[in-house]
């Protein structure tokens, strides 16, 4: 029999957070959520100002099985809760070399796209859909279960996958199997970057990244993505979770290395457990004394490798752009230059790759009527570059909207009605993000399975993980994986149930390709 009223507090209402809040709540624990934000949804969260809404972070929806499943455990429906909408086109890439690719998962389509960059690649685009299908169907049970110690890279799942990891190759060498045209070998691997990643060190096993959108679509929640957190944060209210937003814990309390309670300017709060959502070496150097952490010292911290940064511009601007679609990626002329310029150099990029959201194409309104919402992303090196961005922040900006009129978008100062900047400093110090590195520690192989800081964090006693930080690793669907991980394991502990998908509600169809359709 389950024991209810289990205590949990949870550090940080970002999507893993309230992923886990959600799942817990089910359980039956007493679940409290403190956020430093005044908002839900952490780097996952909404800027609002001047009529204008624009995601934070993510703005890709993409692989929504997850979620699905997660909302269908506690007993909501995804698409009812949160309303969305498959791109089509899913992108669309410019290159600085030539040529462009609007990206569909229509295969037809997306053959006939490959060939006006290069005739003789075109058939190697199913080839492509098929190596990855098999490579996902062997490393999801991978992706879906906690690395705890050298016996789980023993199960039989792992030994299965194990000829697909091929570690002396990067996504880039993986993908010349296929691909002759170095701008098509950029077009199915530049999405190592949503790992904070040259594709040219990214594991090989990162193919799957460009094989998910084109299998599962790319999508658009109505709001954006904060929307969804938004919702995720409702949810967790209505099931009894308490939310308290703009109160950062500033002390965990220990007995020993368990860690047992917390502080924050209200009071102290005792604890049967804790989650932490936060960033992950942000939160050891603040949170942990060094003294109690076994092998996350501050040392290793120091050492460990971690993501490039953004830079952000956030426009609200008079107009719209028809001509432009929801998403727009803009790859340099010189493209391993430009990584290396970010990656090795640690310098500010002279040809910067870039990426432009024109949501309001979709979603018309994220503006007042007649304008529109432009995010734009700017890959650039994270702060163990030394870059001084109060001093180089304003030069590089009008870099950024030079570089735009590449994609068609020529913005004079007049129509640019709302704007917000944030440079890796912000991100590192308004966000609490080590390094501004706003996607985590890096994939490189040693950091990835048990060489990521574990789910059921292997310092502390009654301290779980959630996040980018900790296994699977970084972006909005694994994020959400890592809670079902670690809430599994922290019900095994409480001895309380874990909330499973009910068998009558499947996340999709049954060719694969879809959420499943909503009445």
């Amino acid at each position: 029999m389950a024991v209810r009223g289990r205590k949990v507090c949870i550090i940080g209402a970002g999507p893993g957070g309230l992923a886990s809040a959600m799942l817990m709540a089910k359980a039956g624990a007493d679940v409290t959520v403190y956020e430093t934000m005044p908002r839900p949804g952490g780097r996952c969260s909404a800027i609002e100002a001047d009529g204008f809404r624009f995601d934070t972070g993510p703005t890709f929806f993409l692989y929504p099985r997850v979620l699905d499943e997660i909302f269908a455990s506690v007993g909501r429906d995804l698409l009812q809760e949160c309303p969305m909408q498959r791109l089509d086109p899913q992108y669309r890439l410019e290159f600085g070399a030539g040529g462009r690719i609007d990206a569909t998962s229509d295969i037809d389509r997306m053959k006939a796209e490959i060939a006006t960059i290069n005739p003789e690649d075109a058939a190697a685009f199913e080839d492509f859909l098929r190596e990855n299908r098999e490579k996902l169907s062997r490393f999801r049970p991978i992706l879906e279960s906690p690395f705890s110690s050298f016996l789980d890279l023993l199960r039989p799942s792992v030994l299965k996958a194990a000829p697909w990891v091929r570690p002396w190759r990067s996504v880039a060498d993986d993908l010349q199997k296929h691909f002759r045209d170095p701008r098509l070998i950029t077009a199915f691997s530049f999405q190592s970057k949503y790992l904070g990643m040259s594709p040219f060190q990214c594991p090989s096993l990162f193919t799957i990244l460009a094989f998910l959108e084109y299998e599962y679509g790319v999508w658009h929640p109505f709001g954006g993505c904060a929307a969804v957190s938004e919702k995720m944060a409702a949810i967790a209210a209505e099931m009894g979770v308490t939310l308290r937003y703009g109160e950062p814990v500033e002390a965990l309390q220990f007995d020993g290395r368990k860690a047992v309670g917390l502080r924050t300017a209200q009071g102290e709060t005792r604890f049967d457990a804790l989650i932490v959502n936060a960033d992950f070496a942000k939160t050891m150097q603040a949170l942990v004394p060094e003294s109690v952490r076994r092998r996350w010292t501050n040392r290793r911290l120091e050492r460990s490798r971690y993501s490039c940064s953004t830079y952000m511009m956030y426009l609200g601007v008079e107009g719209q752009f028809p001509q432009l679609p929801h998403h727009t990626i803009y790859i340099a002329e010189d493209y391993q230059r430009n990584l290396r310029e970010i990656d090795e150099w640690k310098v500010i990029p002279a040809d910067p790759s870039f990426y432009v959201q024109n949501a309001c194409v979709t979603d018309p309104g994220l503006a007042p009527a007649g304008m529109s919402t432009l995010y734009v992303l700017v890959p650039v090196p994270n702060q163990g570059s030394g870059i001084d961005w109060k001093r180089e922040s304003s030069a590089f900006r009008g870099r950024v909207l030079r570089q735009l009129q590449k994609v068609g978008l020529d913005l004079p100062e007049e129509r640019i009605r709302y704007e917000r900047v944030l440079t890796p400093a912000d991100w590192e110090g308004g966000y609490q993000i080590y390094r501004g590195a706003t996607f985590n520690l890096a994939h490189n192989l040693g950091q990835m399975l048990l060489g990521r800081p574990h789910n059921q964090f292997e310092d502390l006693e009654q301290v779980y993980l959630v996040g980018g930080g900790t296994h699977p690793g970084s972006g909005l669907p694994v994020i959400y994986e890592s809670a079902r991980i670690s809430t599994r394991l922290l019900c095994q502990r409480l001895g309380l149930s874990f909330p499973e998908v009910p068998a009558d509600r499947l996340a999709l169809d049954a060719a694969g390709k879809a959420l499943r359709k909503v009445a």
